[in-house]
């Protein structure tokens, strides 16, 4: 009778261990018959109902890739529409057979603006216990996020989101959500990968057995797309270069592959290795990937070493020829032929709405890449710097002696690009320019206050305040950090406790920045600046990640007026100079740089170097020089050095610009 319990024990054993057999045989079958059912839809059966592709774009790359995954899937005789989900009525979502969306994340780790309805729909719907979590359980999807990893939590937020309201409602996800980082430089060949997977899915490549993903606790897909990267790939992709200049934020469609080789499953954590993505070296990524240097070398730059760089300035260019000199020229007495534009740090915390440089430089919060030293930098800038100016000589119009002065800069413009501070040696560049007698004009973007603190003497220190509110700096600038507002403030806090010169620079944006004049009052109580320099925004044309148009370019009468009534407003500040050409205004303190009613905005820069040498502390009275009379405001010469020979070009448009 002893044996009796036993044996019922192994038969109730086997019984569960063939129930489970049997659930999971019938669970693996399901999902082949689904996915089965779901690739004899889409392969050109105009019957069934067709999968949509979706994007959430703001600045347009992933409508790029959306429409090149589209493409992609006609291609293999996958019936798709292309929909922007700013059209799309989401109560349709529960007739959907298959969904593939592609999306960016904006603000806050929110959706682009496109999105926002179907995105506040989804979450609503996914938290109203009334509509079940079974809504969407005929849709199957996959999502691919286009992120930058320098927001922290917020990358590619947007992306999960998605996914999790879509499981939450019962829809199947088919492949685990996929993350590109435009930072990296690699999210062209990643969403290739990824829409292959897509398009062997749909096409039953996968069904038997399918691909290693393993559910997390919330329903998840976890697992790594490029582990299933074919090894049939060419192996000359990793050669290819880009012909044309690419935005950073545009990166995604148009950069040069980076080249991915498979390795032994058991091998890495994801068994992928890339190959000199971001140049690694020594355990340290390098600032300035190969494609970010491609795209920065075909706008002029010189990259020198990782992650600084050098360009040659239009305006020393044109001072090179007699043909007049930049506005700190007019404003404080640099010879623009001898000025070196340079930076330690091509990599910014802000993708401001008016960069110049069209976001073709890194982004991030902090240094987190390999560093050059000081010295080095400097000698290497000064040294592409001189070879520039010598390409200069037999340039039509180029004066012998001024390209003999050009061979010895004494100026250095620290506001080529990026965030120079951001450079953990800034002081010790600072010090080898000044030690080789070149005077430092260093810019930063009012995100660092600790390095501002810390700075040594500058001949001339800028903060640009590009707006006078919370909310339009964070439209303006597009800042990494979440306390943009407070560091801004505790940089205006920490530029008063400077004793040499120090600037506000404000660019005037028509429509973003120039009805604050009364906020702009509070931040210069804040700061106390010793000269406000206000300027037109400069028009670089029309990108994806950027869409000003000249509709937003101020005339030099606007930037007039606005530094007028700040001036007035103030009580403390009077119009000094302008230049005319730069549409470009410059207010001073008068109780500081005003003497005897005579300007003295110039700058003695050998009374400078000798202030620094000394060690001593000095004020920024105590190297002041007077303002000639042609560049004091309202003067008839504008701004213009009357000993430069004026040169105005020949423009002509429409019908004349054929007849010619």
């Amino acid at each position: 009778m002893a044996s009796t319990p036993l044996s019922a024990r192994f038969a109730l054993l086997a019984f569960f261990s063939l129930s489970s057999l049997f659930f999971i045989y019938k669970s693996r079958r399901a999902r082949h018959l689904r996915l089965a059912s779901l690739a004899a839809s889409l392969r050109g059966d105009e019957a069934a109902r067709r999968g949509k592709v979706f994007f959430a774009s703001q600045t347009g790359t992933s409508e790029a890739l959306a429409r090149r995954l589209h493409g992609f899937l006609q291609s293999e005789g996958l019936a798709f529409d292309l929909v922007d989900a700013r059209n799309y009525e989401p109560e349709d979502l529960q007739k959907e057979s298959v969904v593939l969306l592609v999306t960016s994340t904006w603000e806050d780790g929110r959706p682009p603006p496109n999105a926002e309805f179907l995105a506040r729909w989804l979450s609503e719907s996914a938290d109203d216990f009334r509509v079940g979590s079974m809504l969407l359980s005929r849709c199957e999807f996959a999502v691919f996020g286009v992120g930058s990893r320098s927001y922290g939590e917020g990358f590619n937020a947007a992306a999960r989101s998605f996914a999790r309201w879509m499981r939450s409602l019962g829809a199947f996800e088919v492949l685990p959500v996929c993350e590109g980082d435009v930072d990296a430089g690699d999210v062209d060949e990643i969403f290739r990968a990824w829409s292959r997977n897509v398009v062997q899915l749909l096409q039953g490549e996968f069904l038997a057995g399918g691909p290693p993903f393993s559910k997390s606790e919330d329903g998840a897909l976890v697992g790594s797309v490029e582990e299933y990267e074919s090894e049939d790939e060419d192996e000359d992709e990793d050669e290819m270069v880009e012909s044309e200049v690419v935005d950073l934020e545009d990166i995604a469609g148009k950069a040069p592959p980076v080249k991915l080789t498979v390795g032994s499953r058991n091998g890495g954590s994801n068994g992928v290795k890339k190959t000199a993505a971001n140049g690694n070296m020594n355990g340290m990524k390098e600032m300035v990937s190969p494609v970010i240097r491609t795209n920065l070398e075909k706008q002029g730059y010189k990259i020198i070493g990782s992650h600084s760089g050098v360009k040659l300035c239009r305006w020393t260019k044109s001072q090179l020829r007699g043909r007049g000199g930049c506005y700190k020229h007019s404003f404080y007495g640099i010879e623009s032929h001898r000025c070196m534009e340079a930076t330690p740090s091509l990599a910014c915390a802000n993708k401001c709405v008016f960069c110049w440089r069209h976001h073709t430089n890194p982004v991030g919060k902090s240094w987190q890449w390999k560093m050059d030293e000081p010295l080095e930098i400097v000698a290497a800038a000064l040294d592409q710097h001189i070879k520039m100016i010598k390409q200069m000589k037999g340039v039509p119009g180029v004066k012998e002696e001024k390209l003999l002065e050009g061979l010895s800069p004494k100026h250095c413009a620290l506001s080529l690009v990026g965030e120079p501070i951001m450079y953990p040696e800034i002081n010790s560049l600072v010090d080898e320019l000044h030690r080789r007698q070149i005077s430092t004009f260093l810019v930063t973007n009012a995100q660092f206050p600790e390095k501002i603190r810390t700075l040594r003497p500058i001949t001339q220190l800028y903060v640009s305040v590009d707006a006078a509110t919370r909310e339009s700096l964070k439209a303006i600038d597009r800042p990494l950090f979440g306390d943009f507002w407070e560091r801004l403030i505790e940089s205006l806090k920490a530029l008063r406790e400077k004793e040499q010169r120090t600037v506000y620079r404000l660019t005037l944006v028509k429509g973003w920045n120039v009805e604050d004049i009364d906020a702009y009052l509070k931040l210069l109580d804040i700061g106390e600046p010793d000269f406000i320099e206000i300027k037109g925004v400069t028009y670089c044309g029309s990108t994806a990640t950027s869409k000003l148009t000249m509709e937003n370019v101020p005339w030099h009468s606007d930037v007039k007026a606005f530094s007028e009534a700040l001036s007035q407003k103030s009580g403390v500040y009077e119009v000094a100079c302008e230049h005319v050409h730069s549409c470009c205004v410059l207010l001073a303190k008068s109780d500081k740089f005003k003497v005897n009613e005579q300007w003295h905005t110039w700058i003695d820069y050998e009374k400078f170097q000798d202030l620094v040498a000394s060690g001593q502390s000095f004020r920024s009275t105590d190297y002041m020089a007077p303002t000639p009379s042609w560049a004091v405001y309202g003067a008839e010469e504008g701004g213009f050095d009357p000993h430069q020979r004026r040169f105005k070009k020949e423009r002509r448009h429409g019908a004349a610009a054929l007849s010619r």
